[in-house]
């Protein structure tokens, strides 16, 4: 496992990172999508488990949730689990706010 950090401050992650837009960001040999939720950070796979369409050309709705939008499925930004659809589950990845940036950590 390793540990990524996005920005050097909370204030500069909140600006990288625009309230409930998806951002993709390569962390070493890995790229994610990154969004949040006001203060609440997610980290998650870049294709959908579906038809592996890029899901930051998705959309996040107001109960913390991505939807695809080649086919609508629905994925928990806080478990990868898939609410509507019948897919495997998204990967998601652990992101913590502090006061040094964003930390993600990604397993190798």
């Amino acid at each position: 496992m390793k540990t990524f950090t996005l920005g050097t401050s909370k204030e500069q992650v909140m600006r990288l990172i625009p309230d409930k837009q998806i951002k993709i960001v390569q962390l070493g040999a890995t790229k994610v999508c990154v969004t949040r939720d006001g203060e609440n950070f997610f980290a998650f796979e870049t294709l959908c488990p579906h038809r592996k369409a890029n899901l930051s050309q998705g959309f996040i709705n107001g109960i913390q949730e991505v939807i695809c939008h080649l086919h609508e499925y629905r994925f928990d930004l806080n478990t990868g689990r898939v609410t509507s659809g019948q897919c495997p589950d998204l990967t998601i990845y652990t992101s913590e706010l502090s006061d040094e940036g964003l930390k993600i950590q990604i397993i190798l």
